[in-house]
């Protein structure tokens, strides 16, 4: 390991982030009583520009107001480059309870678009004497944010975790799709003839890069990956497969666009029973062969090494969590 001891953000489920426009309250208490992980009331893209200071009170009323259980509670604020943004900071913090946890950033392009939030709400809370010190939730959605995404990253102490915004990100690249995330007919792989002259041809993952460097650039700083939305709701199959590649790469969860996708986020993003039930084995077979002095151990055939022990302290981390629902 390195000498360099990465200091990991404050742990919290986010298996599932359901976005839920502010400007639409009558959704806001099913959101509160749906099984989702993480909630982002959004003042941003899915508000109309006519919509953006009444969704605002929407917002800061709902936070008051409406009972969150124990679930991540997050606002989405307007971008750097907007007119609404310092206001929307300004009166959620000022006007909103304690209940919020988390701000959502949006369209992150370089540290000092952190450090510019930061700034303001520290001063927020130091002013209002605010006792919860708010996380931040990070969207890489430029072509800018992602070749800057490890300052990013590493820009302030209340990032809590990285999003990939698919459909920015797409229109900041110039990617030929018009969809929200989900795979691309024309991002084959085409082999060579065979000796008939047939040949095959595999679908490949567009956006196999972005997450994974997401990924790396979250775990380097201590944060989570979290896989952005999926556009086609009424695809379920689609959805859990893409799910499933940003879990395989080390995701932590996904949004949620469609109340329907909750369900389906928290099954992929859940460690299997019998995974969590050997991670509790390795653990149990390592603590025993300490015990007696051994340095090595061996389950069901195979080699136990310190890899193999974080990987399972992992696993039983996110499982107890879960049981807790926190």
């Amino acid at each position: 390991m390195s000498f360099r001891v990465v200091e990991q953000c404050r742990p919290r489920l986010n298996r599932s982030e359901l976005a839920v426009p502010g400007s639409s309250p009558s959704l806001f208490e099913k959101a509160a009583n749906s099984p989702v992980d993480a909630i982002f009331l959004d003042l941003e893209d899915s508000v109309s520009p006519d919509q953006k200071e009444q969704a605002r009170q929407n917002v800061i009323q709902a936070i008051n107001d409406i009972d969150w259980g124990t679930k991540t509670l997050s606002v989405r604020i307007n971008g750097l480059d907007t007119r609404w943004m310092y206001r929307d900071v300004v009166d959620v913090l000022e006007r909103a309870g304690e209940r919020l946890d988390v701000i959502m950033i949006p369209k992150v392009g370089t540290a000092a678009d952190v450090y510019a939030v930061d700034m303001l709400v520290t001063q927020i809370e130091e002013a209002k004497s605010r006792k919860k010190r708010l996380g931040f939730e990070l969207l890489i959605e430029t072509a800018l944010g992602m070749a800057n995404i490890n300052d990013i990253a590493a820009a302030s102490k209340r990032n809590e975790s990285l999003h990939f915004g698919v459909a920015d990100y797409a229109a900041s690249t110039r990617a030929r799709t018009t969809a929200i995330g989900g795979p691309n007919s024309d991002y084959v792989v085409l082999t060579d003839p065979d000796a008939g002259g047939g040949r095959h041809s595999t679908w490949g993952d567009v956006w196999h890069y972005a997450i994974a460097r997401i990924v790396v650039a979250a775990r380097a700083n201590g944060l989570r990956p979290v896989d952005g939305p999926f556009g086609n709701f009424s695809d379920a199959e689609g959805f859990k497969a893409q799910a499933r590649r940003a879990a395989v790469l080390g995701c932590d969860g996904k949004w949620a666009i469609h109340p329907s996708q909750i369900v389906l986020a928290n099954e992929v993003f859940t460690p299997p029973a019998k995974d969590v039930d050997r991670a509790r084995r390795i653990l149990a077979a390592m603590a025993e062969a300490e015990s007696a002095g051994r340095g090595a151990v061996s389950l069901d055939g195979r080699l136990i090494d310190l890899a193999s022990i974080r990987q399972a302290q992992n696993l039983v981390a996110t499982a107890d969590r879960i049981a807790v629902g926190a």
